[in-house]
């Protein structure tokens, strides 16, 4: 099940217990956009896909963040909040990270186990 997605605009939608929940999302498949991630920002609206990726660290950022690493299905293998200055390890089954703002993840529904869906990629 493989992805070919490029940088851009989408949707992440989280069904959950609550319900449904649509962010705006944020795409970096591309090489240069995986490295710049989150770095020089002082917040994100919504949240960033990093893909492919299976770890991810918090090295000149401006802000904690939650990190939630995807399986290929795009099934929730694990969630994090990670402080600045922190070098996460690589996820074995992880083939993309979720980022966003530190705390948002868990009123969204994302936990282990919930499979995420992107839309509407520009």
């Amino acid at each position: 099940m493989g992805r070919r997605w490029s940088d851009g605009r989408g949707k992440l939608i989280v069904q959950g217990a609550a319900g449904t929940v649509a962010v705006p999302l944020e795409l970096a498949t591309s090489y240069r956009a995986r490295t710049k991630g989150l770095l020089g920002r002082d917040a994100v609206d919504g949240a960033m896909l990093l893909s492919p990726a299976s770890s991810v660290h918090t090295f000149r950022m401006r802000f904690p963040i939650d990190v939630a690493y995807l399986d290929r299905d795009l099934k929730v293998v694990g969630v994090h909040t990670m402080k600045r200055g922190r070098l996460g390890l690589p996820r074995v089954r992880a083939r993309h990270v979720l980022e966003a703002g530190a705390g948002v993840m868990a009123g969204w529904g994302v936990r282990v186990g919930v499979r995420v869906t992107v839309e509407g990629v520009e």
